[in-house]
């Protein structure tokens, strides 16, 4: 799904989820992680302060006073927490115990009418007919070239009504691409200020939130929800879902009520480790589990089949937008894709680095890190696809040098099945 969120110095031109360097001067498609994950800790200028009065603010940001430690950063407009305790400290709780994500400067849209699903097969790629109500579905929007506006979630809460969840730096963007190919009978409101969302992630999750609620959570599936739910005594949509690798679960709760049911989990949690995440961990989480991040895996001149989403584009479910475009470049076969790469002198690829093999430049890293749970210097890059086999060598370029590195397999992370025992204990 999902979901797939800086400092700015007088400019406004960032994606939510993108993380960026502070400079050259940014520019709207220009992506690194590497401010986020590594710089997030500067103090900022008397003029940052200023800009950052100006930022928008989740329901959730009174309560981050209790955290002496929270650092908040602009993020696309919205000042948000990187950092409660620490990127690594953040990132192993949701891989060992659990973490819960403020994520509610995401999108709502509630689509209702006879003809939603129609329309919204003909502009998603993946097949809305298969929903039963109850059910979510990662899907994409494309362009007639195949390009990506955004990815997305889709929920099917009845016959006739959809909520899509999309990423917030395309909140405008996808609302008015959408707008223009709506059909009179299907009607949609832009829920989005009056919805917070929260996200519980990790092995302890689901013991966490059956604390606080009644639902039989060992029976809700992977990508099925509750809709009307009750969570610390407010109505909410529960689904399991998520944007870590891990089990967990999206809380779907009004905004007046977002503060309450935070607090009710944190307490809940208390004796299970559970820890506030930022948004840092939130990418170093994605990154390993090979979930893609709008803006650096997915663009407007990146298509879901490059960056190895194929498994969402349902050629044969019907048209929609970009499908033409992705039935040429299926058949013609890919020119480039998304692959792992591990670099095995030392260095870090970071995103934008180029990728070459010998003096012919064959691609670039769109983001990179030191694993947290791996301690392997790792990366996702957009590689030609002559290049692409596991195994094969290539160079990249970091700061002037370039330093040998290996295509891998992807993804990076995948998390443990449980045990019988344990799989027995957590039924019981």
């Amino acid at each position: 799904m999902l979901y797939l969120r800086v400092f700015f110095f007088g400019l406004s031109f960032f994606f939510f989820q993108s993380p960026f360097f502070p400079f050259p001067i940014i520019y709207p498609d220009d992506y690194s992680s590497s401010f986020l994950l590594f710089n997030y800790s500067r103090k900022p200028a008397f003029d940052e302060v200023k800009i950052m009065s100006q930022l928008l603010r989740t329901p959730l940001f009174p309560l981050y006073e209790q955290y002496p430690n929270v650092r908040c950063i602009d993020f696309g407009g919205w000042e948000l927490p990187v950092s409660f305790s620490g990127i690594q400290k953040e990132h192993e709780a949701v891989r060992q115990q659990a973490g819960l994500f403020d994520v509610s400067h995401m999108g709502e849209f509630r689509v209702e009418g006879e003809n939603a699903a129609n329309f919204l097969q003909g502009m998603l790629t993946n097949d809305i007919s298969l929903l039963e109500i109850g059910q979510a579905q990662y899907t994409l929007m494309c362009y007639p070239t195949g390009g990506v506006v955004d990815d997305l979630l889709v929920y099917k809460r009845s016959e006739h009504l959809f909520m899509l969840v999309v990423n917030a730096s395309n909140i405008d963007k996808d609302w008015t691409w959408l707008q223009e190919h709506l059909p009179a009978n299907v009607q949609m409101v832009n829920e989005s200020n009056a919805t917070a969302l929260l996200a519980l992630q990790g092995p302890k999750a689901e013991a966490i939130l059956s604390k606080v609620t009644d639902v039989n959570l060992a029976e809700l599936g992977s990508f099925r929800f509750v809709d009307g739910a009750e969570v610390s005594g407010s109505t909410v949509i529960l689904s399991r879902t998520g944007y870590t690798g891990e089990d967990g679960f999206e809380i779907y709760v009004s905004a007046d009520d977002a503060q309450k049911v935070w607090l009710a989990l944190m307490s809940a949690g208390e004796d299970e480790g559970l820890l506030p995440i930022g948004l840092g961990a939130r990418d170093t989480l994605r990154f390993e589990a090979k979930l893609p991040l709008y803006g650096q895996e997915l663009s407007s001149t990146i298509t879901p089949l490059e960056a190895g989403l194929g498994m969402f584009v349902k050629l044969a479910a019907g048209d929609f937008i970009g499908r033409d475009a992705l039935v040429k470049q299926k058949e013609e076969g890919l020119t480039r894709k998304l692959v792992g790469i591990e670099i095995t002198d030392r260095g870090i690829p970071r995103a934008h680095y180029p990728v070459f093999a010998d003096e012919e430049q064959i691609g670039e890293v769109t983001t990179g890190t030191q694993s947290p749970t791996l301690k392997r210097n790792l990366g996702l890059a957009l590689l030609d696809i002559r290049f692409t086999e596991p195994g094969t060598t290539v160079d990249v370029e970091i700061r002037g040098k370039r330093l040998k590195a290996e295509v891998i397999k992807t993804p990076f992370y995948r998390r443990p099945k449980p045990t019988a025992q344990a799989a027995k204990g957590a039924n019981s």
